[in-house]
C-alpha cells in the first residue's frame, strides 16, 4: 500500500513537471532568446553544466556565442562570457539586472534578507551600500587600521614558520585563511580576536563554514523546480541549516558582547564596523526608513568574515602556486622587493604602491583564477531588451569572469601566466575594464574592494619577502597539480604545500624565531 501510494505521488509530480516544462518551452520558443544548446525534456540543460560549470559554460559560449541561453528545469538562465557583452550589461542595463536570484540554501536563517551580497535591490540594500561606502570602507578608516593588519600578518608568518620547522613543509591555505580571518576580526571589532591554529574552536568554525559553502555550490532540485522546494529532496537546505549554526553563534557572540558593553556605557572612542551597524539597529516598521535588526547584524558580520577570508585566501594560494610554477616570475618579485624595500627591512603596507610587478602578479592571478568564477547570480527585474535579445523577467543571469579572463578576443596567450601584460597597461579590476572583473562591476560590485586589494598585495609581498619558497621533494613546476574545484568559490583541488626557509631580513626577528 505504501509503495503504491509513493508511486502515485511521484508519478503525479513527474506528470506535473512534464506539463509545466512543455508549456514553458512553447512559451519560450516564440520569443527572441539568445542562442543555446537544445535541452532535454523536463531537465532542460542541467546535464550540460557538468562538474565544472565555469568550464562547461565557457565551452558552450565558444560554440553558441558570448550571450548564452539555457533552461535549468523550469528556470531561465543567461550567461555572459565576453568583455563586450559584460560592458553592455553593466553600462546600459545594470539597473534592469540589479536584483539577486536567490538559491534556496541562501534562505536559511533569512540570510538572503540580511546579506549585503544577496539582499533584494531596494531600500535596505541601498542603506547598507551607503553605510559601507561612507562609513566603513573609506580610505581614512582603512588607513587607520594598517598597524592591526601588520600584526596579523606577522602572526601568520610566525605560525607558518613553526609549522615548517615541525613538519618540514606547510599547507599554505590553512595559515593564510587564519591570517586573513584575524585581520577582518581586528579591523571590524578593533580588538584582538586571534584564532590560533591550535585552537579547536577556530577549527570548528572553519570546518562548519566550509561545509556550508560546499553545500551552497551543489545543484539543488529546489532551485530548478520551485514547487518542489518544500520537499527538500536532497536534504541540502537541512544540511546547510545545521552547518550554519556554529558560525552564526560565533558572530552573534561578538554582537551580544558589544551590546552589553554599550549598555554599561562602554563606548569605543573610534567607531568600528560593529559600532556603525548598531547605530542603525532597530526593527523595520511600515513607512519608516530601513533599519538593521540584531539578527541581520549577526549575518552581516559573518558575511564580512567569510567573504573576505575565502576570496583572499584562494587568491593568495593561487598566486603562490603560480609563482612556484614560474620560478623566474618569483625571482622578479623578490628582486623588486629587495630593491624597493631592502633585504634587511620588513615590508610595510605603504611599500605595496611602489611594487608594480607585484601588483601585476595579483592582477594576472585574478585573471586566470577569479575566486568567484560566475559572480553572484543576478535576476532580471523586468522584461528587458539586451544585446538584441528579449530577456524575460526573473531570468537568472551569470557573468562568467573565468571565461572572460581566458578569452583570446581580450588577451594574447590567455592561458599563459604573464604578469608583464599589466606593466604597460591601465587595465585594473575596479569595474571599469570589462575584460577583468573578479570583483564585479556596477551597483552590486564588491564594496570591500579597497580593503581586499590591500590585503592581497600586502599578504603576498610579506610571504615572498619573509621566506624563500620551494616545492616538496618529488614535486616540480611541471608536475604541480593545477586542477580547480568548483563551488561557491574556486578552490585548488589539491591544496598547495611548500617548503620555507627564512630570509636574512627575518633571521634576527625574535617574533619569528
Amino acid at each position: 500500500m505504501e509503495i503504491t501510494l509513493a508511486y502515485t505521488v511521484w508519478s503525479g509530480i513527474c506528470l506535473a513537471i512534464a506539463l509545466l516544462v512543455i508549456k514553458y518551452r512553447v512559451w519560450n520558443s516564440s520569443k527572441n532568446r539568445p542562442p543555446g544548446p537544445p535541452g532535454w525534456p523536463i531537465i532542460g540543460n542541467l546535464l550540460d553544466l557538468g562538474a565544472a560549470p565555469h568550464q562547461s559554460l565557457a565551452g558552450l559560449s565558444r560554440k553558441y556565442g558570448p550571450v548564452l541561453w539555457l533552461r535549468l528545469g523550469l528556470a531561465n538562465m543567461m550567461v555572459v562570457s565576453s568583455a563586450e557583452a559584460a560592458m553592455d550589461l553593466f553600462k546600459n542595463h545594470d539597473l534592469a539586472f540589479a536584483d539577486r536570484k536567490i538559491q534556496e540554501t541562501m534562505k536559511v536563517h533569512n540570510i538572503h534578507q540580511a546579506s549585503m551580497g544577496f539582499a533584494p535591490y531596494g531600500p535596505y540594500w541601498r542603506m547598507l551600500r551607503r553605510i559601507s561606502t561612507t562609513e566603513l570602507f573609506t580610505s581614512n578608516r582603512i588607513n587607520g587600521t594598517e598597524d592591526l593588519r601588520a600584526k596579523c600578518i606577522e602572526k601568520m608568518t610566525k605560525w607558518m614558520w613553526e609549522e615548517n620547522q615541525e613538519k618540514g613543509s606547510v599547507g599554505v591555505a590553512r595559515f593564510v585563511a587564519l591570517g586573513i580571518f584575524n585581520i577582518i576580526g581586528n579591523v571590524t571589532l578593533t580588538k584582538d580576536i586571534t584564532v590560533d591554529p591550535q585552537l579547536e574552536a577556530g577549527t570548528e568554525f572553519f570546518v562548519s563554514l566550509t561545509r556550508a559553502m560546499e553545500l551552497n555550490g551543489l545543484p539543488n532540485v529546489s532551485d530548478f523546480y520551485p514547487f518542489l522546494k518544500f520537499l527538500d529532496l536532497q536534504r541540502i537546505r537541512k544540511k546547510v541549516e545545521r552547518a550554519m549554526v556554529h558560525p552564526l553563534n560565533f558572530s552573534s557572540g561578538f554582537v551580544k558582547e558589544r551590546l552589553l558593553a554599550r549598555a554599561k556605557g562602554q563606548i569605543n572612542e573610534k567607531k568600528d564596523f560593529l559600532d556603525v551597524m548598531l547605530e542603525f539597529k532597530g526593527n523595520q516598521k511600515d513607512g519608516e526608513p530601513a533599519k538593521i535588526s540584531e539578527e541581520n547584524i549577526n549575518i552581516l558580520l559573518l558575511e564580512l568574515f567569510t567573504a573576505a577570508t575565502d576570496t583572499s585566501t584562494i587568491t593568495i594560494e593561487w598566486a603562490m602556486t603560480e609563482l612556484l610554477r614560474n620560478p623566474h616570475i618569483l625571482k622578479n618579485v623578490e628582486d623588486e622587493l629587495d630593491q624597493v624595500v631592502g633585504k634587511n627591512t620588513k615590508v610595510t603596507e605603504s611599500d605595496i604602491w611602489k611594487l608594480p610587478y607585484l601588483q601585476a602578479v595579483v592582477k594576472e592571478t585574478l585573471r586566470l583564477h577569479p575566486p568567484v568564477t560566475l559572480l553572484l547570480p543576478r535576476r532580471c527585474i523586468e522584461d528587458t531588451e539586451y544585446m538584441g535579445y528579449s530577456i524575460p523577467k526573473d531570468t537568472q543571469v551569470f557573468v562568467n569572469v573565468w571565461a572572460i579572463g581566458r578569452d583570446p578576443a581580450s588577451w594574447e596567450e590567455p592561458l599563459s601566466f604573464q604578469p608583464e601584460r599589466f606593466l604597460n597597461s591601465n587595465i585594473d579590476f575596479k569595474g571599469q575594464h570589462y575584460q577583468l572583473l573578479p570583483f564585479g562591476a556596477g551597483r552590486r560590485m564588491c564594496v570591500a574592494l579597497m580593503l581586499g586589494q590591500r590585503m592581497l598585495y600586502f599578504s603576498i609581498a610579506s610571504l615572498v619577502h619573509t621566506f624563500e619558497w620551494a616545492l616538496e621533494d618529488g614535486v616540480t613546476p611541471e608536475t604541480m597539480d593545477m586542477r580547480d574545484m568548483f563551488g561557491s568559490v574556486l578552490r585548488k583541488a589539491e591544496p598547495l604545500k611548500a617548503v620555507l626557509k627564512l630570509k636574512v631580513v627575518q633571521k634576527d626577528q625574535d617574533n619569528l624565531m
